[in-house]
């Protein structure tokens, strides 16, 4: 299996271990690294059966206003950002993410804010025989969850944890 991993990230594949598929016809990715999957697949001459999103960035519904205030506060200071941003992407739960730090720049910052997803490629990559399945948290801090989940049901197998945030845990 191929797998991507989110913006300042690291090792933090195994907290989605139960879900992910030992298959050389697997792609996966978290957050950033789902952006990243999906490109990956869309490129890719190679058969891929499985493409899992886990928690996709999805900011498409945001106004530019606030992609330009997240990168202002990236600039203003990285490693404040990088803290908060950890914190978010664990809520609810109590993981301590620093452990799977590994931060990131503004570009790729810049890119997963400003990604568009396509319901276009999503279908053509089902008519490839690709099964596509996406799981998102209610409790999100990172994404609007719900927004995220209007796009995908129609496009994808979607799973949607009530009591879960960014990273799937409650």
């Amino acid at each position: 299996m191929r797998y991507f991993n989110g913006f300042s990230l690291r090792g933090e594949e195994r907290f989605f271990k139960s879900w992910l598929i030992e298959s050389d016809y697997a792609v996966a990715g978290f957050s950033y690294g789902a952006q990243l999957a999906l490109e990956h697949v869309l490129q890719s001459q190679k058969r891929i059966d499985r493409l899992l999103l886990f928690s996709p960035a999805f900011f498409q519904n945001q106004k530019p206003a606030f992609i330009r205030a997240q990168l202002r506060y990236f600039d203003a200071g990285h490693e404040a950002y990088v803290a908060q941003f950890l914190k978010n992407v664990a809520y609810p739960s109590s993981v301590d993410m620093e452990t799977y730090l590994d931060t990131g720049n503004k570009e790729e910052l810049e890119a997963l804010l400003t990604y568009r997803w396509k319901e276009e490629e999503l279908k053509a990559l089902q008519e490839r025989g690709t099964v596509v399945e996406v799981f998102l948290g209610a409790k999100d801090k990172i994404i609007d969850a719900e927004a995220a989940r209007d796009f995908f049901v129609p496009l994808a197998t979607t799973y949607y944890f009530k009591e879960a945030g960014h990273l799937l845990q409650a």
